[in-house]
């Protein structure tokens, strides 16, 4: 869910059986029979449906923001396709980025780069950017309030190829590369600046009324997925890659874009990104050699010598992420609930990580306490987290809830003793309050469906009914959003979104989209002042110790259900498909891919 980066991923950043028979919507069963092409599957019921480079709240799926970076570069792309988290300046606009000595500005260069079809991409292409996001702000999923664009004061263009953005403080230069000017993609002004499909290109961009206009009339087209491959807004692209079709049934073909003049020129010409409605149907899709680039589940593992004699490599693919469910503190029945500590510390110390990463996961994940990933060491995570503030222990849990007001009553625990008193249920918590949550889990994965059950055995015990339903990740998302008590919206309790990680991070992992009060992606309307201090000292700091601090102090807050960090998936890639490596943060990068023999 990067930014979904969740994917979300990120995320923001995620992925998500029944019906074994109910396969690959829309593709063919053979493999790619010439070195021209190649078939890659997408991970079940995560369906590409939104291709402009500028993520909203209901369209933070991995695969759209990797798709829309095959067709239109980032000023400063950050990818782990080389073994490390790094700017890749072969699939970057920008050739330079120099900070000044006081940390309040940058000089970004661009290179001698242009679009499809022929024109320059100039300092106005970023300019207009710009002036979308500073005018759309709210409705961009990576805005935070504080962040970029609010603390960018001015943009200035000093020639085609050059500008400055100054800001409104000194900040980690780290930080403001790999988390805030990587979001940035320059668009074709030229071709996009306009308040409709009738209209005249223009300068609409340069007042807020016409951004608005424009912006409206964007995200009117990227809804129109049926036609993506007629509209001419999508062909001018700098990218690799143009979309060759992209139906809405989520089969993308992707064609080698010969114009490209960038440093990732594509290899193979054409790229076939296939759906699956099931993790089952995207596994008899590889058995019959329909796909070059797939993946098989944790519970697979064991038929990974049946992968290998077909011709295939089997391996993990580890991710800079976490993986969680987020409380609605907003939710009418349960928020009030969800807002104390000890309900939360309750819940946490009734999740089996060690055991969920052990039988669910097949040992292919690690268990996560907090808002650092684990997977990988790292100087961000604090030994708070690391050490596991609440382990696991159903009887612990109980005790907690019994010495606060709840009496189990039919296996169920139920407030008793209301009030806001030490030994009492807590504010807004009424007498007569069932613990009963409920969840909405993606679905498709035999992995997320064996967790769910075996996290609501382990609540049961506690005396917490877990009650579960599931979706497509795409309604999982749209169904659970931030949102207000008095909206219709907000009946949602739990989301569950991370089958292969919640969150993937830029190569800096602070909380501002996430865990700041009115993040972009702060899907359970989480708040806590001192976070909100420590997440802005971790990004105006230079010293590591501040992400320790924000690290400590979230994972003993516990804004969401902390789970364990699965692999992003165990890829099955055939045998002579090469050049790259698998990226950490779960971005798949089509132009790097070639065939070896």
């Amino acid at each position: 869910m990067s930014p979904a980066r969740p994917t979300l991923v990120a995320g923001a950043v995620v992925s998500a059986g029944t019906l074994l028979l109910a396969g690959c919507s829309g593709t063919s069963g053979t493999s790619s029979a010439s070195r021209d092409s190649i078939n890659y599957a997408l991970p079940a019921n995560f369906t590409p449906n939104w291709i402009l480079p500028i993520g909203t709240a209901a369209h933070l799926n991995t695969n759209n923001i990797s798709i829309a970076a095959s067709l239109w570069e980032r000023l400063v792309a950050y990818d782990g396709s080389t073994g490390e988290v790094a700017w890749n300046k072969k699939a970057s606009i920008a050739t330079a980025a120099d900070f000044a000595s006081d940390g309040k500005s940058v000089k970004i260069t661009l290179g001698d780069r242009s679009w499809s079809d022929g024109k320059p991409i100039t300092s106005r292409d970023v300019e207009f950017w710009f002036n979308l996001i500073k005018a759309n702000k709210a409705q961009w999923a990576g805005y935070t309030p504080g962040k970029s664009p609010d603390n960018w004061t001015s943009f200035k263009t000093v020639d085609d190829r050059h500008f400055t953005i100054t800001f409104d403080k000194a900040y980690n230069s780290q930080w403001m590369l790999a988390n805030e000017l990587s979001e940035i993609t320059p668009l074709p002004q030229h071709a996009w600046d306009r308040t409709g499909a009738s209209a005249t290109v223009s300068d609409a961009d340069r007042t807020a009324a016409g951004a608005k206009k424009v912006w409206a009339y964007l995200n009117t087209a990227a809804k129109n997925i049926s036609g993506y491959e007629k509209d001419t807004l999508w062909k001018t692209i700098s990218g690799p890659y143009a979309v060759k079709s992209f139906s809405t049934s989520g089969k993308v073909v992707l064609a080698a874009n010969k114009k490209y003049d960038g440093g990732e020129k594509a290899n193979i010409a054409t790229v076939n990104l296939l759906p699956f409605t099931t993790a089952d149907a995207e596994k008899n899709a590889l058995r019959s050699g329909g796909v070059d680039y797939g993946y098989i589940e944790a519970t697979d593992l064991d038929q990974k010598d049946r992968f290998t004699a077909q011709g295939y490599t089997v391996k993990p693919w580890s991710g800079w992420a976490i993986t969680y469910m987020p409380y609605n503190f907003n939710n009418p029945s349960m928020g009030a609930v969800f807002k104390q500590l000890y309900a939360r510390q309750a819940v946490q110390k009734s999740i089996d990580q060690a055991g969920l990463s052990k039988v669910i996961f097949n040992g292919t994940a690690v268990p996560g306490y907090g808002p650092i990933p684990q997977g990988q060491s790292s100087d961000f995570l604090s030994p708070a987290q690391k050490d596991n503030p609440y382990p696991f222990s159903t009887s612990a849990a109980k005790t907690l809830l019994s010495s606060h007001g709840w009496t189990e009553q039919g296996g169920m625990m139920v407030c008793t003793d209301s009030g806001t008193g030490t030994d009492q249920c807590g504010a807004g918590v009424a007498k007569g309050t069932k613990f009963h949550m409920q969840v909405l889990s993606q679905s498709g994965s035999t992995v997320t469906d064996n967790m769910m059950s075996a996290i609501q055995s382990s609540l049961e015990k506690t005396g917490i009914k877990f009650s579960i339903k599931t979706a497509p990740v795409n309604s999982v998302l749209s169904q659970t959003p931030p949102c207000t008590a008095n909206q219709s919206i907000c009946k949602w309790q739990l989301s569950f979104f991370g089958t292969a990680g919640s969150w993937y991070f830029s190569a800096f992992p602070t909380g501002d989209s996430l865990f700041q009060s009115k993040g972009g992606s702060n899907f359970g309307s989480y708040s806590n002042s001192e976070v909100d201090k420590l997440i802005t000292a971790s990004t105006t700091s230079n010293s590591p110790q501040a992400v320790r601090d924000y690290s400590a102090a979230v994972a003993k807050d516990l804004p969401v259900i902390w789970l364990p960090e699965p692999d992003y998936q165990i890829s099955v890639v055939k045998n002579g498909l090469g050049g790259f490596a698998q990226d950490s943060l779960a971005n798949f990068h089509p132009a790097q891919w070639k065939w070896t023999n």
